[in-house]
């Protein structure tokens, strides 16, 4: 493009970039945000492995991997339920011990205070924003400091490697026909 002397049509440089979020939202969870977006285009497989070691119970090494789906969702009502967003996630918990979500520390995190911040934070800010209905009925549905409600039936306990690759490959192929 740029031989053509044409600025790309997604470059920053069209006015694409609109300047940092406020303090108070730098520290949004990857779930929170999900759950405020209007648009929803992949779903998150997140594989966590706990440490072998009995003495460190909460030592989890892992990764999330996000997966474009065939169809779009696009919310009419904000927040997005507990369901719908437990619907595009799923965890592969791989480790001797029971898995406990209140292990996880903040990678699930969602705050209902929070959200509903930055939902009219967007609605004042971002014009795509502007005609959602937000229903304060549907942010009671999350904790006021706590994992998502509902992460526990999205995930699956695994002993072992091979189980794992087995495991992923058969949801990587039920994101990719649209059927998670």
């Amino acid at each position: 493009m740029l031989s053509k002397k044409k600025v790309p049509r997604l470059a920053l440089a069209n006015g694409l970039y609109h300047g940092e979020l406020p303090e108070y939202f730098r520290d949004l969870t990857w779930v929170e945000e999900k759950i405020c977006a209007i648009y929803s285009t992949t779903a998150h497989v997140a594989r966590l492995f706990q440490s072998s070691d009995p003495a460190q119970p909460r030592v989890f090494h892992g990764n999330v991997c996000a997966h474009e789906m065939n169809i779009v969702s696009t919310a009419s009502v904000l927040p997005r339920t507990p369901a719908d967003v437990n619907g595009l996630l799923s965890i592969v918990f791989v480790g001797p011990g029971k898995f406990k979500p209140d292990h996880l520390g903040p990678m699930f995190r969602v705050r209902k205070n929070k959200i509903w911040a930055f939902l009219v934070w967007l609605k004042h800010h971002n014009r795509l924003y502007t005609d959602i209905c937000m229903e304060r009925e549907i942010l009671e549905l999350y904790p006021t400091d706590d994992v998502i409600p509902g992460l526990s039936e999205r995930r699956r306990q695994l002993v072992s490697k091979s189980i794992l690759r087995n495991f992923c490959q058969m949801v990587l192929t039920k994101v990719m026909m649209g059927l998670v």
